[in-house]
């Protein structure tokens, strides 16, 4: 059964939905936060981004699943090795899955991605070190990564990892 909440934090309204104790979306919403939980799951998540979102928790502690295709799921993947606070380009995510598609794929399958922070594809920039494309809009993308660097020496931008 799909439980849903809508909670609220500084970058705006963020909806949950999780089915058997796992996280499957987390995306942005113009949606109204929810009043009244019932699910200790989304409760444990709410908690977790909230800390995050506070600069006090750097890796997720709860069950999820991305939901796409193969391809998207493998740059998922990759996507989601890369270290709080570097980011990682395209291209040199393209180049550690030997994709023939390239960056342009790993753009699209970036954009898709149903499990927004969590799957941390705001680490993600173009070879050139420019910030470009995020679903939850290009302005929380730069938040996220200064939320993340805020406290680490140096430029963390790595062309792998």
């Amino acid at each position: 059964m799909k439980e849903t909440m809508v909670m609220r934090s500084s970058l705006g309204n963020i909806k949950l939905v999780a089915e058997d104790e796992k996280l499957i979306s987390l995306y942005f919403t113009e949606d109204n936060f929810s009043l009244e939980i019932s699910s200790v799951f989304l409760l444990e998540v709410r908690r977790q981004l909230k800390s995050y979102l506070a600069g006090d928790l750097r890796k997720f502690d709860f069950s999820f699943e991305s939901i796409g295709t193969g391809f998207q799921k493998k740059v998922w993947e990759k996507v989601g090795e890369i270290p709080y606070g570097r980011t990682c380009s395209y291209e040199a995510i393209a180049n550690q899955l030997e994709s023939r598609n390239g960056a342009r794929a790993v753009g699209a399958a970036n954009g898709d991605n149903p499990l927004l922070i969590v799957v941390p594809c705001h680490r993600v920039i173009s070879k050139s070190g420019a910030l470009t494309g995020y679903a939850g809009g290009l302005w929380r993308k730069v938040k996220l990564l200064q939320l993340e660097m805020r406290d680490l020496p140096g430029n963390q931008y790595c062309l792998g990892f």
